[in-house]
């Protein structure tokens, strides 16, 4: 069973093409893995009777010698995905007892591959976190331990944080994260994977739980560069239901995965050397630099001045979408209802009961920037920022064929050791939220190890639609860094 484990989806892929196991042997070992790994807290729902379903329909195709590309892979599914049938919660005590009646386009194309449906993981409520400790179901662990605190928790990243910790558990063979402000590539860094945020349109957010409309972007997160690639391949497509949706035509990925990046121009920005970065982050950051000069690639200094802006144009725009998106859930149609003396008691009451502090946090903050009187001091300044970002980084793509940066500026900390103050746990997202504004794909790749032994990231950001460059760059990255560390849980069995 630890075997089919260790198993990387492009192996798992293969193996299973050449009959040398079977879809329901893989989806047993990785249903006995979830039973044995349920104290991470890593799904809200699991879905073993579905799972083996799945799997006996994928091994009879495969008998048949048929299948798509994800034919027979066990999958985790974010719970802000809808699923048909399987309840979709978004981590929120608002949405209780929600069973959609239909099915997320990304999960349709997921299915349509082949792929199994392990269960929905556990993320911060609506989305809104860089931690996993604002869910209604509790917080997730982190499966990495630090060695100077090994009895501590940690956190795996948020939002994405339980599709990264079951990835890292070895309790789902990859699985789909969304990305706002950072949450599918700060969770891959604080939990030793990889995380993909393809450009903003790539994958449709039709039946996804909508966040903020002009940022969420579904993504894969995998153990490998090349499984993401994988992955990524099935989830995108242009979708008429998504009117953001773009008709680019997806590459080939596979293509680029090995190809080098000698002659290669990558760009290093000063504004990412913040103050207070810590040593080790930026000794991960020049390790990359060397690794990729050693390659071949060309290192570019360059510069990106609306950096320092963007932290604030995001927690602006975000939380304005957010209230407006929000306003949906009123205990009118599905999900939660909490009575009262009237309609608008009513509203209150199940808003009140229904919605976590941090939720009530971003839609407040979000109702005051769109309020009138502020919209143009805040909201309409923010958008203005925003398009300067964007022009910032397509001057520096004139000069460069990709941009690396460090994921997050800190390992991963311990459960409610920043809860208290939200600022912090907002600068978690520092180094991510400038490509999320300006829509640009990303993906953080695994580079080593801090001091207390937890994982560290790379992230690697390239032009819109060219998700080629990042996954060529991001597999150079992994093959010099060859991090091959995992949690003690896994090495323990």
């Amino acid at each position: 069973m630890t075997d089919l484990l260790d198993l990387s989806l492009a192996d798992a892929k293969a193996k299973l093409a050449a009959k040398d196991i079977s879809s329901t042997e893989l989806t047993k070992a990785y249903i006995a893995r979830m039973e044995a790994t349920a104290d991470l807290n890593a799904y809200i729902t699991t879905t073993p009777d579905k799972a083996l379903q799945m799997a006996e329909q994928a091994d009879a195709r495969l008998a048949k010698g048929e299948g798509g590309a994800l034919e027979g892979i066990p999958l985790a599914i974010k719970d802000l995905f809808c699923t048909e049938g399987v309840l979709t919660t978004a981590a929120s005590h608002i949405l209780d007892g929600f069973i959609p009646p239909y099915e997320s386009t990304v999960t349709t194309n997921l299915w349509s591959a082949g792929a199994v449906l392990l269960g929905k993981t556990n993320l911060d409520e609506f989305a809104m976190g860089s931690s996993n400790v604002t869910s209604y179901y509790g917080p997730v662990e982190n499966p990495w331990r630090s060695t100077d605190q090994p009895d501590k928790k940690r956190v795996p990243g948020g939002s994405s944080g339980g599709s990264a910790a079951v990835v890292a558990a070895r309790s789902a063979l990859a699985a789909t994260g969304t990305d706002t402000g950072g949450s599918i590539r700060q969770p891959a860094s604080f939990s030793g994977i990889v995380g993909l945020k393809p450009t903003y349109g790539r994958c449709s957010r039709w039946g996804i739980v909508a966040f903020a409309s002009s940022l969420d972007q579904a993504g894969p997160m995998a153990r490998t560069v090349e499984d993401a690639a994988i992955l990524l391949q099935s989830m995108a497509g242009h979708d008429p239901k998504d009117s953001t949706s773009a008709a680019e035509a997806m590459p080939d990925l596979s293509a680029a995965l090995n190809q080098g990046v000698k002659g290669m121009r990558i760009g290093v920005p000063a504004e990412y050397k913040v103050d207070g970065l810590p040593d080790e982050i930026s000794k991960v950051w020049q390790q990359g630099i060397d690794w990729l000069k050693a390659e071949g690639a060309e290192i570019v200094d360059i510069s990106l001045p609306h950096t320092k802006y963007a932290l604030a144009t995001y927690y602006i725009i975000a939380p304005a979408e957010a209230s407006s998106n929000l306003a949906r859930y009123d205990g009118v149609r599905y999900g939660l209802r909490v009575d009262g003396g009237s309609l608008a008691e009513m509203y209150a009451n199940t808003r009140a009961e229904g919605f976590g502090d941090e939720v009530q946090r971003r839609v407040l903050i979000g109702t005051y920037v769109l309020s009138a009187g502020y919209y143009d001091a805040y909201y309409l300044k923010a958008q203005k920022v925003r398009a300067l970002l964007r022009r910032d980084f397509d001057q520096a793509f004139e000069k460069v064929d990709a941009i690396l940066t460090p994921t997050a500026p800190s390992d991963a900390f311990a459960i409610g050791e920043n809860e208290d103050d939200p600022v912090k746990m907002y600068l978690q997202d520092v180094f991510t939220v400038p490509a999320s504004l300006a829509g640009l794909p990303g993906i953080s790749v695994p580079a080593g190890l801090s001091a207390r032994g937890l994982p560290m990231g790379l992230q690697v950001l390239g032009r819109m639609f060219d998700e080629g460059s990042v996954v060529r760059v991001g597999r150079a990255l992994e093959r010099a860094a060859d991090f091959k560390a995992v949690p003690a849980m896994v090495r323990e069995g």
